[in-house]
């Protein structure tokens, strides 16, 4: 199976998963309010977000393992192979400890806090069955499902996850019909997630010969705590918007936040599964030093990520407003309707998927301890102009500290890429920025000259449909009109794809 077959199998089984995983999230609450009410509803929700932290737990580990594991697999090193499995087993089955001993103390503590609604031992089985799922899914077998994704076999995984997810969702929905318990009805969904590591770990060791005995004098994994750094960074950059306005403004604030971030995060999630499988290719090309095929490749990602994230964002920009204008019908204990804010924000987003190209190409060359400082300045930045600016300008004050750290860090890892990786011009980045703009000065010029087509005839969800697919025309054509001018190569390769396709 060739590179290019692997990218486009991860990159499909991946934007099909994060498809799937939005649908289903949407689904389940929505039965869980009807056969269990809001206040069980709440308490799954509190619960899933106190054991949250798992998933946080491998310390960003997970990735410092799979870009090591690029040169031995390119180089059919299955010792060097075997010595990163090693290591990297060790570290998370330390981890496991840490996290039962946590998931121990909640089961303990968590159901005093809930003893008004719900009686101890309820919530104490409720705490039970779902962390099953929760450990599993990123405990059991994570080795070899880095190991997978390293190879560039990634698309396993997420065919393995999608059907898991549309089988508990069934599942579910029959039981509750059935008239099972909230705890009968979480523990199908643990022992399905079960399923999904034991199937990777099977796959995994029938594919590859890996000596779990073996011994190793010097670290196989070098970066350990510059992954870990990096992991700290990022998650303080995803969650200093929420903590500054609950702190620093109104609980109002921060509901207006959710429901606009709850849209341009959709949008990025579904962006950032489009590159899964680009980073695993382009670590093999970088391990077997293939210079020309690897510039090549990563120019037509830079083009084709610049191109997916200007045209998905420019439409988001334009859509937001008058989505969450939909949205919030009828609600009128806050003012949802913050033009600036919903601009600021998704401009901010849109930042952070523009350094896709730049820093799946840092992970995919393992420069973790060369660029970590730029990932705590990046929060640094987010968090001082945020709290500086929060006072006076409240959430469009926030979305301005998380434009200011996204803008700089995709600046910074597009300078380092051409220093200190591919050697390539800066002109290459800031050419595609200008392209950039002017595709989105373009469809906001097109929506307010026509501003009478531009506009929902009423507030429905099928009025916005409507509006996506007419700002969704004219943002493809503008693209289109302006790459084709300043990217003539790119278009006509990509013509040519197409055609032969069909």
């Amino acid at each position: 199976m060739t590179r290019k077959t692997k990218l486009m199998l991860n990159s499909a089984s991946s934007l099909i998963y994060q498809m799937i995983t939005i649908v289903c999230g949407f689904i389940l609450p929505r039965f869980f309010l009807s056969f269990y009410g809001s206040a069980v509803n709440g308490l799954i929700s509190s619960i899933t977000q106190f054991l949250g932290f798992i998933s946080l737990a491998e310390c960003g580990v997970g990735a410092v393992v799979q870009s090591a594991l690029y040169k031995p697999l390119a180089n059919n090193d299955m010792q060097e192979v075997s010595k990163i499995m090693k290591s990297a087993d060790r570290f998370f089955k330390r981890i496991a400890y840490i996290l039962l001993a946590y998931i121990a103390i909640l089961m303990v503590f968590y159901p005093l806090i809930t003893l008004k609604s719900f009686d101890y031992f309820f919530t104490l089985v409720l705490i039970f069955v779902i962390s099953i799922s929760s450990f599993v899914q990123y405990y059991l077998g994570m080795t070899y499902r880095l190991l997978l994704n390293a190879d560039q076999l990634g698309f396993i995984q997420y065919s393995i996850h999608s059907a898991a997810l549309i089988l508990n969702t069934v599942s579910c929905i029959l039981l509750m019909k059935a008239g099972t318990s909230i705890q009968i009805v979480k523990l199908t969904t643990s022992l399905i997630f079960l399923i999904q590591p034991l199937l990777l770990a099977a796959i995994a060791k029938r594919k590859y010969k890996i000596d779990h005995k073996i011994q190793y004098a010097e670290e196989p994994i070098k970066q350990k705590w510059n992954g870990l750094a990096q992991h700290i960074a990022t998650v303080v950059l995803g969650n200093t918007d929420t903590v500054v306005l609950t702190f620093l403004s109104t609980l109002e604030n921060v509901s207006i936040y959710a429901v606009y971030h709850l849209v341009v995060n959709g949008v990025k999630q579904i962006v950032v599964s489009m590159t899964n499988g680009m980073q695993a290719m382009l670590g093999n090309m970088l391990a077997k030093n293939e210079t020309d095929e690897l510039n090549r490749s990563f120019s037509h990602i830079e083009w084709f990520l610049h191109t997916l994230v200007t045209l998905v964002f420019s439409v988001a920009a334009v859509l937001i407003v008058p989505f969450v204008r939909v949205y919030t019908t009828n609600i009128s204990d806050a003012n949802y309707i913050v033009p600036a804010f919903a601009y600021l924000i998704t401009i901010a987003q849109a930042s952070y998927c523009l350094r896709l190209p730049y820093n799946i190409m840092v992970l995919a060359a393992g420069h973790y301890k060369q660029t970590q400082w730029s990932a705590i300045i990046e929060a640094t930045i987010n968090i001082v102009v945020s709290v500086v600016l929060v006072f006076n300008f409240g959430l469009i004050g926030v979305a301005i500290g998380t434009l200011a750290a996204m803008a700089y860090r995709t600046i910074y890892l597009a300078w380092y890429l051409s220093r200190s990786i591919l050697y390539r011009p800066l002109k290459h980045f800031l050419k595609h920025i200008l392209t950039d703009t002017i595709c989105v000065v373009l469809l906001f010029g097109l929506v307010k000259l026509f501003s009478a087509f531009f506009t929902m005839g009423q507030i429905s969800y099928a009025a916005w449909i409507i509006l996506a697919v007419k700002v969704g025309c004219a943002a493809l054509l503008s693209n289109i009109a302006v790459n084709a001018f300043l990217y003539k190569r790119e278009v006509s390769d990509a013509v040519k794809k197409m055609r032969h396709k069909i």
